[in-house]
C-alpha cells in the first residue's frame, strides 16, 4: 500500500489532470488513468493485467465477473477455491481492505487499501479490462 502522504499526492495529481481531461475524455477515462497508477504502484507487483507477462498473482484481466478462485492454472487456497462469490465491485473493494477478513485461510498476503477513493479508482480500472 502507498504511504498516506503518496497516496494523497496521487489522488490530488489524479484530480489536477481530471480538468484538462474532461474536456477531451469522460471522468471515467479519468479514472481508469488514476486507477491504473495506482494499481501499478499497490498490486501491479504481484498481478498482471497482460496474458503476455508472467505474475505471481492469478491475471486480473476480466477479474469482474469472474468466480473468486478459478482463474486455470493458479493454484488458489482451498479457502479460495471454495469461496463460492463472484468477484463484483464491492467483492474487490472487500478483498482490497482486508483479504484474510473476506476469505479466512487464504495464502495472499497483502497491505490493506483502506482508502474507498483508492478502491474506487482501481476497481474502475479492473472493471475497464476484458479478458483477452
Amino acid at each position: 500500500m502507498f504511504p498516506k502522504s503518496l497516496r494523497s499526492a496521487l489522488i490530488l495529481g489524479a484530480a489536477l489532470m481530471a480538468p484538462a481531461l474532461v474536456q477531451a475524455e469522460s471522468f471515467d477515462k479519468v479514472k481508469i488513468a488514476a486507477g491504473k497508477m495506482l494499481f501499478d504502484g499497490s498490486c501491479h507487483r504481484c498481478h498482471s493485467v497482460d496474458a503476455d507477462r508472467k505474475s505471481y498473482g492469478p491475471l486480473l484481466d476480466g477479474v469482474v465477473g469472474r468466480k473468486a478462485g478459478s482463474f486455470p492454472g493458479y493454484p488458489y487456497s482451498d479457502a479460495l477455491k471454495s469461496a463460492g462469490f463472484v468477484w463484483t465491485p464491492g467483492a474487490l473493494r472487500a478483498w482490497m481492505e482486508a483479504n484474510d477478513q473476506l476469505v479466512p485461510g487464504t495464502k495472499m498476503r497483502h497491505v490493506g487499501i483502506e482508502d474507498p477513493t483508492v478502491q474506487d479508482f482501481i476497481v474502475t480500472y479492473l472493471t475497464s479490462l476484458k479478458a483477452k
